[in-house]
């Protein structure tokens, strides 16, 4: 080795505690300041999807508005003849590859990229760049809704009642031959599978939700990590530092185990870097419309990573780093409550909420019931009670015949203040959509009542004489300070 002199020693030794110092890239460095994302995504909010719940015919005219920057194709239809559109954006040589709604009831992504969509739009805003870089780099296809048939009904399969998750191998369903095929035609060197999960996974180790949900999906059985796997993961590396700074502690990964019919494992193994994203829940946000927005967020980050390639400088230690899943998560968690039977005992009691569809797919009832009881101690709730003294007994029904449209909320609080759960209406109201914070019932009809699992949950929480809290169809009311609640019950 050639003598060095003391300068070039200390220059060395500059550049290398440089080096070892250099930080991990963050959002706020090169990249998209996450100030900047949340703008954008509430400047760019498609307000003509308010709410979860939509058709395929109400997406029709916000595609055929964007005929000018997109190019578009019907890529071909679903069993009941609806069509699968794919748009195209973008003049770059790297290929990225999003789809949603596999499943027809996880919309939260579709209203996402629809909120990207006006982005991609925008002009004079000061994101000017981004989209320069986004259109110059990439060449993106969108395939916004690959399942309109149970869109349209609001459920997860298609209408043969075929999960399409489940469906790459065989490939029974027209909509499953339609993504293979876009795929295999396309051949993206990145692909993002856009799903919604339930709302009662954890990050593991935490009661948060887990809002957001991440999966670099293995290849094989080996769960081994190849080139391709490794670029998944370091995107999502990159996705979390968003979300961290957004909803910190509310980022759980998935379990890797391969599932061989699945979509993302084979999109994986046939060279596209497959980033799956699912949405979760958070507190009050029934229609995840805070979540959309965290979605916008991360998918417009992670297309300028690969723009970019600044998602490159991440590692798959910090991938394996995101906590796991757990489902951990209650509706409504009951510590300690007493109940009687032949004997007194103490419990636990775990609620769940569903929603129940009714005649228009496009709205919905809830129904509330019993998960588990018991010793629920590893277990978090949304809402807790834990309080000492406190004993489940049940309600009365009112004789007083109501009408629902006239009926108001304070007058429903006063009615449970003095032990009445629900009131009398008109059989011509039987199954009607309401939203009173009680029960509405027929004359003739029983308050659904029970302490066991998958009981309904519709009684009251005692403390020695005095009513402290009802529990409406899995809905808690603070009987001293009650909240008008978006309820969605159906008179019975």
């Amino acid at each position: 080795m050639k003598n060095i002199s003391p300068l070039g020693l200390l220059i060395l030794l500059i550049c290398f505690v440089i080096s070892c110092n250099r930080p991990e890239p963050t959002p706020d460095g090169p990249d998209i300041a996450v100030e900047d994302l949340r703008r954008a995504a509430e400047m760019y909010r498609e307000k003509a999807l308010p709410v979860r719940r939509f058709a395929h015919a109400d997406m029709l005219p916000l595609l055929e508005k964007r005929a000018d920057l997109f190019s578009q194709e019907v890529l071909g239809q679903s069993i009941e003849g609806r069509d699968i559109f794919r748009l195209d954006y973008g003049q770059g040589t790297t290929k990225v590859m999003l789809w949603s709604q596999m499943h027809g009831n996880e919309s939260t992504a579709t209203m996402a990229l629809f909120d990207l969509f006006n982005f991609l739009e925008g002009a004079d805003d000061g994101f000017e760049d981004i989209r320069n870089t986004l259109i110059d780099s990439l060449h993106i296809r969108f395939i916004p809704m690959v399942n309109p048939d149970g869109a349209e009904r609001f459920v997860r399969r298609n209408a043969w009642e075929i999960d399409l998750n489940r469906d790459f191998l065989h490939a029974i369903s027209p909509e499953a031959v339609i993504l293979k095929k876009a795929r295999d035609n396309f051949e993206p060197n990145f692909g993002f599978n856009l799903h919604d999960q339930n709302t009662y996974y954890t990050a593991k180790g935490s009661r948060n939700p887990a809002t957001i949900s991440v999966l670099a999906p293995a290849f094989d059985e080996a769960t081994s990590i190849n080139p391709v796997r490794s670029n998944a993961m370091k995107v999502i590396v990159g996705m979390n530092q968003v979300l961290e700074q957004e909803v910190p502690g509310h980022v759980g990964k998935y379990n890797d185990a391969f599932e061989p019919r699945a979509f993302g494992d084979n999109f994986q193994e046939r060279g596209t870097s497959t980033i799956l994203i699912e949405s979760g829940g958070y507190p009050n946000d029934p229609e995840k419309q805070y979540i959309r927005r965290l979605n916008f967020m991360i998918i417009l980050h992670a297309l300028y990573q690969i723009a970019t390639e600044g998602y490159s400088e991440y590692t798959e230690e910090a991938y394996f780093a995101i906590p796991d899943n757990e489902s951990r998560l209650m509706d409504l968690l009951i510590k300690g409550v007493t109940l009687s039977d032949s004997l007194s005992y103490t419990v636990d009691l775990g609620i769940r909420r569903r929603e129940v569809e009714v005649s228009d797919p496009m709205d919905y009832h809830v129904s509330g019931s019993i998960a588990d009881l018991g010793d629920l101690s590893v277990y978090y709730g949304y809402e807790e009670i834990d309080e000492s003294g406190l004993a489940l007994v049940p309600g009365k029904i009112s004789e007083q015949n109501i009408d629902p449209r006239t009926f108001t909320a304070e007058e429903a609080f006063a009615l449970l203040r003095s032990g009445y759960l629900a009131a009398t209406v008109d059989e011509k109201y039987a199954g009607v959509l309401h939203n009173l914070p009680v029960l509405l019932v027929r004359k003739g009809q029983k308050i659904p009542f029970g302490t066991g699992l998958g009981s309904s949950t519709n009684f009251f929480l005692q403390e020695g004489e005095v009513l402290k809290y009802a529990v409406v169809n899995g809905y808690l009311i603070d009987l001293a300070n009650p909240e008008v609640i978006n309820w969605k019950q159906k008179v019975l």
